[in-house]
């Protein structure tokens, strides 16, 4: 290898549909490992084809990965080189890969991260949507009700939201967000980087209309971008943070003067305020 390490796994990132996002890296170093471990053999050779690249393919999905491990650990070993490569995009990103990365470098192998495309980064970077905090929640469940549990966690979150989701799942996915979300706006990624490549941005009941309205805007894969929800206001904010405070103390056996003054002192305001809502808490009232 070019890079002078032996014995190394190399995380390779190959394109998500525009066949010109492979990097220069990432063809060098399919096209000087001794092995690519692909999730699918058959997708993998029609990409390496076009490059020239005839290497010996094993297959590494999400039903063998873990018998695959010592496979690859004995490979390494004998000082071979692998590249990990997933059908699209980076490997490990709602990919298989997770438990070989773990195990080769837990038995001390070198791992080599090769980046490039990754459907997340991509749709993030042209949604408008904000990017400093984002949580990143993968494929849903396929069921209803777990889809709902999934979402109905992150509805007051304040960070972006991010999910992939199959075509034939899209609709029933944003009728839950719909009912879930209510107007929150939501950026919908479809076929990213290849020539039908679409941005729909409104709430998911208006994104739901549209595909009825026009089917081909169902068909592809998706990336799901939910706008986080709002902070609370000051004032709200801090009466929530000091009724849990009262409660906590008043649960510990703390008298409501000394539960009022504790919290007055902490968040502000006046002490008889908090003396009546620590009295409410006590009665049951509040």
């Amino acid at each position: 290898m070019s890079e002078g390490f032996e014995g190394a796994l190399y995380v390779v990132a190959t394109p998500i549909g525009n066949l010109e996002d492979l990097s220069p890296r990432a063809t060098r170093v399919l096209g000087e490992v001794d092995w690519i471990a692909a999730e699918d053999t058959r997708h993998s050779a029609r990409l390496l084809r076009p490059l020239g690249i005839d290497k010996p393919l094993v297959s590494l999905h999400e039903h063998n990965e873990q018998m695959r491990v010592e496979t690859l650990r004995q490979a390494l070993d004998t000082g071979k080189n692998v590249a990990l490569i997933s059908d699209a995009g980076t490997p490990l990103i709602s990919d298989p890969g997770y438990v070989v990365v773990r195990e080769l470098r837990a038995s001390g192998h070198r791992v080599i991260p090769v980046p490039g495309a990754c459907a997340l980064i991509t749709a993030l970077s042209a949604a408008g949507l904000a990017t400093n905090r984002f949580l990143f929640e993968g494929f849903l469940p396929a069921k209803g009700g777990p889809r709902r549990q999934r979402l109905m966690e992150g509805r007051e979150r304040e960070e972006t939201l991010v999910y992939y989701e199959s075509p034939h799942r899209i609709q029933a996915t944003l009728q839950d967000i719909a009912a879930l979300f209510g107007t929150r706006r939501v950026v919908l990624a479809r076929e990213l980087t290849k020539t039908f490549e679409t941005f729909l941005d409104a709430d998911a009941e208006t994104l739901g209309r549209r595909m009825q309205e026009d089917p081909n805007q169902a068909r592809g894969e998706f990336v799901i971008m939910v706008a986080g929800a709002a902070p609370p206001d000051d004032e709200t904010h801090a009466l929530a943070e000091g009724e849990a405070w009262l409660a906590a103390m008043l649960a510990e056996g703390v008298g409501v003067k000394a539960a009022a003054t504790v919290v007055a002192g902490r968040l502000g305001g006046r002490k008889k305020y908090w003396y009546q809502c620590a009295q409410a808490l006590k009665d049951g009232d509040g």
